[in-house]
């Protein structure tokens, strides 16, 4: 939404209809209420459903990105080389692919053991929901897979009955030498590597790797 208010014609992606359905209300309620003439520098959201390994969109694009730490979702090597290859398809001739991951410290790591962290409680602008966030977590060092089982809690802030939901997910970390090894392999040039959003360059106590790169 922050590209297409700035003027973009953005195209989003999501295999989840919920995640879409979301964005489309989000996006409904900001045109809305700036009134008809909204957007004024003609940015546009057009969201489509599709996973993203088997997306062909028949487009090309200035920049196409995998934000987010999602491409620690796709829980193998070949799957996540994959992703990048997607996006190198996507690029038009001039165009920039960013891919960005989280780079968990000692600290971090230290705490993927199968112990039970409570991460965070917030309330819930849609639903007014008080929500609690519990996680539990395995790391595999032989594979770098993180498999992380999730707890949502959900109650009226005066209190009441909680409502639950859980989800399991693998996650395999991604180090700077292997995202570009992932970007070379798929036909992209790399033009820069940060450490964080701010682009500050990568180097030692980076917490993240976010990568710029355009075809070759």
């Amino acid at each position: 939404m922050p590209l297409a208010d700035a003027g973009f014609a953005v195209t989003g992606v999501d295999a989840d209809p919920q995640m879409l359905a979301r964005a489309r209300r989000r996006w409904a309620e900001a045109t809305k209420q700036d009134g008809p003439e909204w957007p004024a520098a003609g940015g546009s959201l057009d969201l489509v459903q599709a996973d993203l390994l088997g997306l062909d969109l028949d487009a090309r694009f200035g920049l196409a990105f995998i934000g987010l730490n999602t491409l620690l979702l796709l829980d193998e090597p070949a799957r996540q080389a994959a992703a990048l290859r997607v996006l190198a398809h996507h690029l038009a001739p001039n165009g920039r692919a960013v891919v960005d991951v989280w780079l968990p410290g000692v600290d971090d790591l230290a705490i993927y053991d199968g112990r039970t962290v409570l991460q965070w409680v917030r309330d819930d602008p849609d639903t007014g929901e008080r929500v609690a966030k519990t996680s539990s977590a395995d790391y595999d060092r032989a594979t770098r897979v993180v498999e992380l089982f999730t707890l949502f809690d959900a109650w009226p802030p005066e209190g009441g009955p909680l409502r639950r939901t859980a989800r399991t997910d693998r996650l395999r970390l991604v180090g700077a030498d292997e995202l570009i090894g992932f970007a070379r392999d798929a036909g992209l040039q790399v033009e820069q590597l940060a450490g964080d959003y701010d682009l500050t360059p990568f180097g030692p106590g980076s917490e993240r790797v976010v990568l710029v790169a355009g075809l070759v």
